[in-house]
């Protein structure tokens, strides 16, 4: 039950940032200026583009403009790197604050019971909830703190991590660098994708770990 509460706190934190800052990040970060403002630091606009993507993490930024912002500045290849680079980063920063609280650590914000439950589950399924979180709103920053808090394996978590990421990256740099206003079509690749990139990665880390 406290499982629960936690993640019900952590959706109400993101959702109370939105409903304070979320119409002013978008009115700065709307479509029309997102490129304007990147472009405004010249060279260093990819590193400014990584650094919001990360900021995403606790801030209501709208991450799939920005990620279309670097494709229409970068091209759908090198935009869709960087794209994929700071939604990575944001994950990895997430998954790694709360890893680091440690198993005593989430035991006293979980409970016992609920650690227990927790990491069976992010043993069993964390992979396919990871790497699908990346395109819905909101949870995929609730999914990478619940997978550090209950200490799924740091290997799995990024390989599942950069199947979500990889698709929502490349997608919306190709949005950004075509201008096409396709979002629905966006979201459906975004989604199934990294269900497939998932299936193939499981292999991997299977046979991986065989050999090590």
């Amino acid at each position: 039950m406290r499982r629960w509460s936690v993640v019900l706190f952590l959706v109400l934190l993101i959702v109370v940032s939105f409903l304070i800052w979320g119409d002013w990040f978008s009115a700065i970060f709307s479509e029309e200026n997102a490129v304007a403002e990147l472009s405004e630091y010249g060279r260093l606009a990819w590193l400014i583009g990584i650094v919001l993507l990360i900021g995403d993490l606790f801030l209501p930024l709208p991450a799939t403009i920005i990620m279309s912002a670097l494709g229409y500045i970068y091209g759908p290849l090198l935009g869709g790197v960087l794209a994929t680079s700071g939604n990575f980063l944001s994950g990895m920063l997430a998954y790694g604050l709360c890893r680091a609280l440690g198993r005593k650590g989430a035991s006293w914000i979980l409970g016992a019971e609920g650690l227990t439950k927790g990491e069976v589950q992010f043993a069993n399924r964390g992979g396919w909830i990871v790497a699908i979180s990346r395109w819905l709103p909101i949870v995929p920053e609730v999914v990478a703190c619940m997978a550090g808090l209950h200490q799924m394996k740091a290997n799995k978590f990024m390989v599942a991590l950069l199947c979500g990421s990889l698709p929502l990256g490349f997608v919306f740099a190709y949005v950004g660098h075509t201008g096409h206003a396709a979002p629905y079509a966006a979201l459906v690749a975004s989604a199934v994708l990294p269900a497939v990139l998932w299936l193939v990665a499981q292999y991997w880390l299977r046979r991986h770990t065989r050999v090590m």
